[in-house]
């Protein structure tokens, strides 16, 4: 299949994936000018943008980016040393593998927007949905069955379930590796209902508009129900601006979840999968485990290589590049 056709089905799969790009190269390179791959979130990688060195840097750089959700160039150049200067924008690293080449590779993330869950039909979550929709984020409104009508015509441009369909809605959002934060603002109508449901799931933000002693009480009433992860909770949500209007306290509430999460990256337990890799004893290079090609077992003890001349190199004396346990 064509890669772009390949990109567009993973697309309309809604599937997450990262695809690197080779836009300049030194000889000798094994990868041309345009040669490109797409890296999964497992660390699979389909595609070819070099060799084994290469390969292996680009696997771990587009992990990287499949968290920060930013794009980066990687320049892999044998004359860079561990001090040479790199942004998060463009990053350098070292050639170890026996080469003389260069290669620049773009890596660029592919994933679905950021969610944000809001809870309630009030002026604060109608403004909250619309400040959240012009910056890009995908808003899911959660009301009681007989304000869906009504929600779904004030506020155009955002998904409008039920409280019924909640969980189902937040377990589709993870099953994809989405980025979810949830704001309860039905203004006590049914907050307890919503945040229990919520906590069932890894939200990287979840906050409650309500008064302190609002949401001491929410909160002594999940606690007694026994659920789970109920501290967490920002009580009450926003950043304390001084805000008045309902614009304001949606716009406090914005600013509190960038501030905590800028990148979109949930600070716990990332929903990306990582591959499982291990150090090269000889140059450093990362290395799947699941896929390496060049293994030596010494005592017991299995040691990864990106290459052939690296794993002949350790063989040759194991005791003296074996990386302490």
């Amino acid at each position: 299949m064509d890669f772009l056709e390949r990109m567009a089905a993973l697309r309309r799969d809604r599937k997450v994936f990262a695809v690197a790009t080779v836009v300049a190269r030194r000889a000798p390179v094994s990868s041309h000018l345009g040669d490109r791959a797409i890296v999964f979130p497992d660390g699979r990688m389909e595609g070819f943008i070099g060799g084994a060195c290469s390969r292996e840097i680009i696997r771990k750089q587009a992990l990287d980016v499949l968290q920060t959700r930013c794009g980066r160039l990687v320049s892999i150049r044998p004359e860079a040393s561990d001090a040479s200067e790199s942004s998060a924008e463009h990053v350098v690293v070292p050639m170890s593998c026996v080469s003389e080449g260069a290669v620049d590779v773009f890596v660029e993330p592919f994933v679905d927007a950021r969610r944000l869950v809001v809870v309630g039909a009030t002026p604060v979550a109608d403004a909250l949905t619309r400040l959240a929709r012009a910056i890009d984020y995908d808003v899911c409104r959660v009301v009681d069955a007989r304000e869906q009508a009504d929600v779904a015509a004030a506020v155009p441009g955002a998904t409008v379930v039920t409280l019924d369909a909640l969980e189902a809605s937040l377990r589709e959002g993870v099953e994809r590796h989405v980025e979810q934060a949830a704001v309860v603002v039905s203004q006590g109508h049914y907050d307890e209902q919503a945040l229990a449901s919520i906590l069932k799931f890894t939200i990287s933000y979840v906050g409650l508009v309500a008064s302190r002693k609002r949401g001491a009480m929410v909160r002594a009433l999940l606690e007694e129900q026994n659920v789970s992860g109920v501290a967490a909770v920002k009580i009450p949500a926003g950043i304390d601006l001084g805000a008045r209007t309902p614009a304001e306290v949606a716009l406090s509430i914005l600013a509190e979840i960038v501030q905590a999460n800028p990148s979109g990256v949930a600070a716990h337990a990332r929903a990306i999968e990582k591959a499982i890799l291990a150090i090269d004893p000889i140059c450093g290079m990362t290395v799947d485990v699941a896929t390496a090609r060049h293994t030596a077992e010494v005592d017991g003890e299995t040691y990864y290589f990106c290459c052939a001349n690296c794993r002949a190199t350790f063989l040759r004396d194991p005791r003296q590049y074996r990386i302490p346990t």
